[in-house]
């Protein structure tokens, strides 16, 4: 059992961003102090109404702060990158790290980000299945010769290659039953989204392993789901400190088109408290554990990604809720279920998708 803290590198565009860089290390040095296993951060372009720092370097800072945590990269938007860079920034952060890097993937749902970086949207998904397969194939090749239709290589030989073997653990974000699925047929982790409430991410659990197994995978062995997360003393206070916060972020995500990626025509334009409901954790700490359990049993979950702070929300009360969970959580869960070493220890002599 692994539970990781999701640090927030989207800030409103009038708070300080050196600021809010030394809030997100002061975060991450208290969840390694506290006890988590992870750090992840997210990856977004061109994003008004926010100001976002990108991943990667983020990370890549971090790395030196984080002790032995994952370093999860939550999600890269790969449709829209070029496979050589990725494939050798992503191996440099693993070895700056020490192998502790998660390649977490996915295709992006917004037109602004698409359009510029000059990726048609019905290209997405062709283009980030061909991008993945020359991201392994440099991790693990020499001389790779490729002729696809974005993307065309010679003889290349990546400069570095991950600690990692044969590569860091990638895990596909997906919202669509179709993109739950795929990561399915390839062999790879699916991480759960925050956004749809459990039955719909229960239901996809179980397309999700029925096509693994028809596809002649096995089972990965880390299951994540992200999920939004606050903890305080009561139910009431919990919902009051993360309304204002979390209320408008949902607003944004559904500006930005995010609830129509979700199956069943799910909206986000719906009432704080109906949104909430089977999606997201807030309440007691008790509550909070009631909740991880359920998912645990329903969805065979044991890598928590925990997004506890949105735009604009109060470093104290970030510190705040990581201390809670600290105290009142990740007792539970490492009690009972036990603490895994790094993803290297695990990993699979033979590639997936492969």
């Amino acid at each position: 059992m692994k539970l990781g803290v999701f640090l927030m590198p989207q800030q409103p565009r009038s708070d300080d961003p050196v600021r809010r860089f030394r809030e997100c290390l002061e975060q991450a040095r208290l969840a390694r102090d506290a006890g988590f296993d992870a750090v992840a951060a997210g990856h977004h372009y061109v994003s008004p109404p926010y100001q976002a720092l990108q991943n990667l370097p983020l990370l890549a800072r971090l790395a030196g702060e984080t002790g032995a945590m994952d370093l999860v990269l939550s999600i890269v938007l790969l449709a829209l990158l070029n496979p050589v860079q990725v494939a050798e920034d992503v191996a440099t952060l693993d070895i700056m790290s020490e192998g502790r890097v998660v390649f977490g993937i996915g295709l992006g749902y917004r037109e602004a980000e698409y359009e510029a970086f000059g990726v048609a949207r019905r290209d997405g998904v062709p283009r980030m299945l061909e991008a993945l397969e020359l991201v392994r194939r440099l991790w693990t090749e020499d001389g790779v010769t490729h002729e696809g239709r974005f993307f065309r290589l010679h003889g290349a030989t990546c400069t570095i290659r991950p600690v990692q073997k044969p590569f860091p653990p990638v895990w596909i974000a997906a919202n669509a039953d179709a993109a739950v699925a795929r990561a399915a047929r390839l062999g790879y982790a699916w991480y759960a989204n925050p956004h749809a409430p459990l039955a719909t991410i229960e239901r996809q659990w179980r397309l999700y392993k029925e096509t693994l197994a028809g596809s002649g995978h096995a089972l990965p062995p880390w299951r994540p789901i992200a999920l939004e997360c606050h903890v305080a003393p009561t139910r009431e206070e919990a919902f009051d400190i993360a309304r204002p916060f979390l209320a408008p972020k949902y607003a944004a995500y559904a500006d930005w088109g995010q609830d129509k990626v979700l199956p069943g025509g799910e909206s986000f334009r719906i009432g704080f408290e109906k949104l909430a409901r089977d999606r997201f954790l807030l309440g007691t700490a008790e509550d909070v554990i009631e909740q991880l359990e359920a998912r645990v049993t329903r969805l065979e979950s044991n890598y928590f990604i925990l997004r506890v702070s949105w735009p604009g929300m109060e470093h104290a009360k970030v510190l705040q809720v990581i201390e809670r969970l600290a105290a009142g959580v990740l007792p539970h869960f490492h009690g009972k279920y036990g603490r895994s070493g790094r993803s290297t220890s695990i990993r699979i002599a033979s590639a997936p998708g492969s």
